[in-house]
């Protein structure tokens, strides 16, 4: 005989060949999950409708979430940073479509998991045909999709050094430990380290090597709010940790500058916009000197954008809006605080929440030293991380007019 006697699977120096292996195995759960519908009628659950059951809830408790997060947090958002023109164009078109799919198969699946359960322990027969049709068919179809397009984009796009990246940081997702090192992964957690040496490294050579993307003139769009908007929802996509959050840099009147992360709230033409207390250190700062710089980072994607201009105060109704949406407890604890002055002890400020809470009841008033900051954008950088410490830079500046010039920067 010429087959080999069991399934063999690619390994992850070809993650591609991975996932179309997952898709597989898959289609085996899908096939064992239908012919468990046509069993139980006749059977019952039996020991081997259990064993279908404990297969099937196996597999899908599991080992599909690992390859949907393969999808959303490396493959994808590592096509979407290399992709361009025509590539580009697709992905963009179905990139929204698969993560859909994602969330509606979960929620298929969290319905059909409470059926197999009872199957899996021999409590129960019932298993819902429409159930099991409407999941099988999600899964086909979504698949046809990733094999007929994604696939095949990212084999022929993707360097060897971004199929190692992937392939390493599928690898990490399932506790093996990857081909490349911890520095080259960045789904790896680093060790602390101290200002001499840490685990024999001397601080002075830490550092990771960029290369999952690059960024031309010809790359980002026309408008730099336009081109943020772009790369926010990729890092959205990308389940960047905490995409909204910001180092806002602020100067204060002798020149000394101060810098802490706070979170956007809102970004339009107009700029960005973040909520605070008047009287905290950057408000006072921001009295005195209403200039400020942001940064975003988003280390999973290898890119950070840097934006300066003037702070100004939102509009007392926008502050107004953005308030009352906040949780209660939220908007006590702005009434209570007085942001950046000094306090005894956490006793004490649970004491003034208390109080503030006794006093506003269930529905708090905005007080007037909280509420909104927009930044109006002079200059926005975009940084996209590439090999050797050799990185893209490109930088919008805005013109006495209005309009933007857009121009290349030296690492």
């Amino acid at each position: 005989m010429s087959n080999t006697l069991f399934d063999t699977a690619p390994d992850f120096s070809q993650p591609i060949a991975v996932l179309k292996h997952c898709h597989d195995r898959i289609r085996k759960q899908l096939q064992t999950l239908q012919k468990l519908l046509e069993h139980l009628p006749l059977h019952g659950a039996d020991i081997d409708a259990q064993k279908a059951a404990q297969a099937v809830l196996k597999y899908f408790n599991h080992a599909a979430h690992l390859h949907h997060e393969d999808e959303e947090q490396n493959l994808l958002p590592m096509l979407h940073a290399t992709a361009r023109d025509a590539d580009a164009a697709l992905l963009q078109e179905l990139a929204p479509g698969i993560l859909a799919g994602h969330e509606q198969m979960d929620r298929d699946w969290s319905i059909l998991k409470s059926q197999l359960e009872q199957i899996a322990n021999g409590s129960g027969t019932a298993l819902s045909a429409g159930d099991v049709t409407r999941f099988c068919d999600a899964y086909a179809a979504h698949m046809v999709v990733e094999e007929g397009n994604i696939a095949p984009m990212a084999k022929r796009l993707f360097s060897q050094e971004q199929m190692a990246q992937l392939g390493s940081a599928m690898q990490v997702r399932r506790g093996i430990t990857p081909v490349l090192p911890t520095s080259q992964v960045p789904e790896q957690h680093t060790k602390a380290v101290d200002n001499t040496v840490a685990d024999g490294v001397v601080l002075a050579d830490l550092r990771l090597d960029y290369g999952r993307a690059s960024l031309t003139e010809n790359d980002v769009l026309d408008d730099p709010i336009d081109q943020f908007g772009k790369w926010f929802e990729e890092a959205m996509h990308a389940k960047v940790n905490e995409p909204n959050a910001m180092s806002v840099a602020t100067v204060d009147a002798d020149g000394k500058p101060t810098s802490r992360i706070v979170l956007i709230k809102q970004y339009d033409q107009r700029g960005f916009t973040w909520y605070t207390n008047y009287d905290s250190q950057k408000g006072q700062q921001l009295r005195s000197n209403p200039h400020a710089a942001l940064l975003f980072f988003w280390s999973e994607l290898e890119r950070q954008v840097r934006i300066e201009g003037t702070v100004v105060r939102t509009a007392a109704e926008e502050s107004d809006k953005y308030f009352y949406s906040r949780p209660v407890k939220s908007q006590i604890a702005a009434i209570a605080s007085q942001q950046s002055a000094p306090i005894a002890n956490r006793e004490q400020m649970e004491s003034n929440y208390d109080a503030a809470a006794a006093v506003s009841g269930e529905h708090p008033v905005r007080p007037a030293h909280w509420g909104g900051y927009r930044l109006d954008p002079q200059r926005i950088e975009f940084w996209q991380g590439r090999r050797s410490r050799f990185h893209d830079r490109i930088v919008y500046v805005k013109q006495a007019d209005g309009s933007w010039v857009k121009e290349r920067l030296q690492p």
